[in-house]
C-alpha cells in the first residue's frame, strides 16, 4: 500500500507529528509516463460490495460486511462498520481520540443515506461519540437532514445517547504542544489520518452510504467540513451510483464533489473517469489558489453495476473493499500528481 508520508512536506506545520514533522510545501507533477498509464477497467462484482476510504475502512468493511450477511439492513450494517474507527481512539481523525479544534474541543460531523434518497445528518456534535448514530436517528426520527451544534447535542441526549468527554489524554497532549505556537495550516491525508467514508451495493442491488469525521486538526471553533454536507462528502442516486470524498473539505464544497461525481456516471462515465474529472476540475479551480500549497482530495465511486474506482489529486490514498469473489482487501488509487519526497 502507498505509504501515508508520502503526503507530507518537510515543512512545520501543525498537526500530531505536527509538532515534529509535518509539512507540506509543494508538489511535483507525475511523469509523463505516470500520466500515460492505461486506465485501470472497473472491476464488475457480484452483489454485495462495500468500499471505504483509507486503512481505518478494512475493519469497519469487516463489520459491515458481516451485519450485512447477517441480515441486517444497509444502514444498519453501516452504522455497526463506521462505529469501529469512531470507538478507536488511535484513530486520530474520526471520533473518540480524534484531534480537537485550537479551543481543545473535539466537533464531530457524520451523514448517512439510503436508497430512497433520505438523509441524517449532524455537524458540529460535540460529547456524542458516535455520531454516524445520531445522524442515522435524524433520518429516522425527525422531518429534518441536518441538525447542528447544541441543537444536535440536544437530539442525542433525547435519543438516549450518552455524553461523555472525547478528548483523550494523547489528543490533549498534542494540542497544547501545538498550542506552543499556536500555527494553523489544514493538514490533510497525514499518517492515513482522515475521513471514513462508505458505500455499499446490497444484495438486492440497492445503494446507501455514509462518512463520519472528527476533522481537520486545530480548525476554528465551529468550522464544518464536506463530511456532513450531502452533496460534497456524499451523494448516491440509487439508479445510477454513489460516491463520497476525503480530502480538504473546503475544495470538495466549493465543488459539489460527490455529487457532481455520480452526475456524470449518470451522463454514462465510469467511476474512475468520473472521480478523476472532478478531481481535475478541482485541481483547475484550485491551482492558483491560496490551498494548492497543502490541497489533497480523493474520492471512491460505486455505480449500480457494482463497478468501482477511486482516484486522487496526490498521492497515497488508499481505500478499502469487500465483496465475496476477493474477501476484504486494500486497493491503492490513481492519481494525478504526486508529493516531492
Amino acid at each position: 500500500m502507498s505509504n501515508r508520508r508520502d503526503f507530507i512536506k518537510k515543512t512545520t506545520l501543525g498537526t500530531l507529528a505536527i509538532s515534529s514533522v509535518l509539512g507540506v510545501s509543494g508538489f511535483a507533477a507525475t511523469s509523463e509516463k505516470e500520466e500515460t498509464v492505461a486506465e485501470p477497467k472497473e472491476k464488475k462484482q457480484q452483489k454485495p460490495i462495500i468500499i471505504s476510504t483509507w486503512n481505518h475502512g478494512l475493519p469497519a468493511n469487516k463489520e459491515s460486511w458481516k451485519n450485512l450477511k447477517e441480515g441486517k439492513s444497509a444502514l444498519d450494517a453501516i452504522e455497526a462498520g463506521m462505529k469501529i474507527p469512531e470507538a478507536d481512539p488511535t484513530v486520530r481523525s474520526v471520533g473518540y481520540g480524534g484531534y480537537p479544534d485550537r479551543e481543545g474541543k473535539v466537533t464531530l460531523d457524520a451523514c448517512i443515506m439510503d436508497h430512497n434518497s433520505n438523509c441524517g445528518s449532524v455537524c458540529f456534535l460535540q460529547g456524542i461519540k458516535h455520531p454516524i448514530s445520531v445522524a442515522k436517528r435524524v433520518l429516522q426520527n425527525t422531518p429534518h437532514v441536518m441538525l447542528a451544534g447544541q441543537g444536535a447535542l440536544q437530539f442525542a441526549l433525547s435519543e438516549g445517547f450518552k455524553e461523555e468527554n472525547l478528548l483523550t489524554p494523547e489528543s490533549e497532549k498534542d494540542w497544547k504542544k501545538w498550542l506552543e505556537d499556536s500555527k494553523y495550516k489544514p493538514v490533510i491525508n497525514i499518517e492515513n489520518h482522515d475521513t471514513i467514508s462508505m458505500l455499499m451495493l446490497d444484495q438486492d442491488g440497492n445503494l446507501s452510504g455514509g462518512c463520519t469525521t472528527s476533522g481537520a486538526a486545530w480548525k476554528m471553533h465551529g468550522r464544518v467540513g464536506d463530511s456532513p454536507i450531502i452533496g460534497a462528502g456524499l451523494f448516491l442516486d440509487n439508479e445510477v451510483g454513489a460516491a463520497a470524498a476525503t480530502g480538504l473539505g473546503e475544495a470538495v464544497i466549493r465543488t459539489a464533489g460527490s455529487a457532481m461525481v455520480v452526475e456524470l456516471m449518470r451522463q454514462g462515465k465510469s467511476p474512475y473517469d468520473a472521480c478523476k474529472e472532478i478531481t481535475e476540475r478541482i485541481y483547475n479551480k484550485h491551482k492558483n489558489h491560496k490551498d494548492m500549497e497543502y490541497l489533497q482530495v480523493g474520492f471512491i465511486a460505486l455505480n449500480k453495476n457494482g463497478e468501482y474506482a477511486g482516484y486522487s489529486l496526490r498521492s497515497g490514498f488508499n481505500y478499502a473493499v469487500s465483496d465475496d469473489v476477493k474477501g476484504h482487501r486494500m486497493e491503492d488509487a490513481k492519481f494525478k500528481m504526486s508529493w516531492d519526497k
